[in-house]
């Protein structure tokens, strides 16, 4: 097996993607958006830094195609629990209604 090498430049700019995605989360903490958008925003924020995680300190993004494929089948899995978990919330008869 041969692994690829990864410059430490590399590593810095995403260090970098990281803390400025931090500042964004600690700015939108600060900030109230209308309705459900808090929750949208500091999401969308975690989402993207995770994938940068995912994808450069986890060295996936320059693996195999059977780890792209481990890592699909995860996150398949996680929207089907999200989706489960959603559709018994929004049908629990006490919640109230909008």
């Amino acid at each position: 097996m041969s692994e690829h090498i990864v410059y430490p430049r590399v590593y810095i700019s995403i260090f970098l993607i990281l803390m400025v995605g931090t500042g964004l989360t600690v700015l939108a903490a600060f900030r109230d958006f209308p309705g459900p958008l808090n929750a949208v925003v500091a999401l969308t924020i975690a989402v993207i830094k995770a994938t940068f995680v995912i994808l450069y300190f986890m060295h996936v993004r320059y693996s195999s195609r059977l780890i792209w494929l481990v890592i699909a089948a995860a996150l398949f899995w996680l929207a089907i629990m999200f989706a489960l978990t959603i559709s018994d919330y929004s049908t629990r008869s006490w919640l109230p209604v909008m």
